[in-house]
């Protein structure tokens, strides 16, 4: 993996030199034209958004990537702005391409043939950055003919976005792929706890399936000899409301007949993630979350996930080079897996009556302390 990332590099350095120098000699500097396109906020994608863009900057392609991370929300929208008025540089952050369906299902439709036609009809797009699922299946429906970056997705292979961890299938596509992931997190979670149902909550159609990684889930359990409790509701619903309402009945359902819970990727808002986890908490029950350390640090018993996402961003930046340089998206390296790291919430841990060993303390990347469930 090191020789691959010093060759990457290496190409990257050697390609910004050329799209430099053809750049200037075309059009007086050429800038490429980006457009995002998200199912709706989340905090691992303004996480992506910002490290990609410290990625840039450090390899010259923008002049000023050092985007603040708003705090008190996930939307990516003011992140957005910011770097269409402050980067500059090779990359132009179109301003009025920022595109969010807010998780909802009719708003994705609509968003999806907004984009298609302008990038047809209009023609001021140069490369999209697709954030999650919903977005990367939306932009490689079809070849629109300029490159598509598919970021922060929970399974890219599963969910159709590319063919396979080598090859993207589409000269235009690249998505960034951590094979095994989920396999590693529920091995260490059973290695932990030694449990025997573990609870798993998703919506059960072809998207929700694909969002929650359940193939691999499933693969997993059974090679591990554990019986999954599965319950399944609508969750991508427009009424947030609703979908919170069915996702903490799933919640609840699986806290009566599981042993663990696995919280798959889930669009709830952080500042409701204690009321989420408050039956998983009364019944005595760890908890992992698939999503990482913010759902950790509001109440969740713990997670494996990568440490932070300055790795992450650079690789997608290097991606974007590369491209920039000339190679076609299939041609770049997809897989790239990020240093990960243990999260405990001990203030949980506490409240479930689980005490720590110490090898397990030792292991430890970052400790919550404390975690707003309960506090007035």
């Amino acid at each position: 993996m090191r020789a691959m990332r010093l060759l990457l590099s290496f190409f990257v350095l050697f390609s910004l030199a050329f799209y430099a120098a053809s750049a200037s000699a075309e059009d007086g500097g050429k800038t490429c034209r980006v457009l995002y396109v998200e199912g709706g906020p989340f905090g691992n994608y303004q996480q992506t958004l910002a490290w990609t863009a410290r990625g840039l900057e450090h390899l010259g392609l923008i002049d000023n990537g050092q985007v603040e991370i708003p705090k008190n929300t996930e939307s990516a929208r003011e992140m957005w702005l910011w770097l269409a008025d402050h980067a500059k540089g090779q990359i132009r952050f179109l301003r009025d391409g920022f595109y969010s369906a807010q998780w909802d299902a009719d708003a994705r439709d609509i968003i999806k043939n907004v984009i298609k036609e302008r990038v047809r009809t209009r023609g001021d797009v140069d490369m999209i950055i697709a954030m999650g699922t919903w977005s990367g299946l939306d932009m490689v429906e079809e070849d629109l003919g300029i490159p598509v970056f598919s970021m922060s997705v929970t399974d890219a292979v599963n969910a159709g976005i590319v063919l396979s961890s080598e090859d993207s299938g589409r000269d235009n596509v690249h998505a960034q792929l951590d094979p095994g992931r989920y396999k590693k997190q529920i091995t260490l979670f059973q290695e932990i706890f030694h449990f025997k149902k573990l609870g798993v909550p998703f919506e059960d159609t072809p998207d929700g399936r694909k969002t929650a990684a359940m193939d691999e889930i499933e693969e997993t359990a059974a090679e591990l000899g554990i019986e999954l409790v599965k319950r399944s509701a609508a969750l991508d619903l427009p009424n947030a409301e609703k979908a919170f309402a069915n996702l903490k009945g799933c919640i609840e359902e699986l806290a009566r007949g599981s042993d663990a819970i696995y919280l798959t990727y889930t669009s709830t808002p952080m500042h409701r993630i204690p009321e989420l986890m408050a039956p998983v908490i009364a019944a005595r029950l760890p908890s992992f979350a698939q999503a990482g350390p913010d759902l950790v640090e509001h109440g969740v018993l713990m997670s494996l996930s990568q440490v932070d996402f300055r790795d992450i961003g650079m690789f997608q930046a290097e991606s974007i080079a590369a491209v920039l340089g000339g190679r076609k998206a299939r041609e770049v390296d997809q897989i790239f897996e990020p240093e990960l790291g243990l999260t405990i919430n001990l203030r949980t841990a506490m409240r479930i009556g689980w005490d720590p060993p110490l090898e397990i303390l030792a292991a430890v990347d970052t400790i919550y302390p404390k975690s707003p469930l309960g506090q007035k």
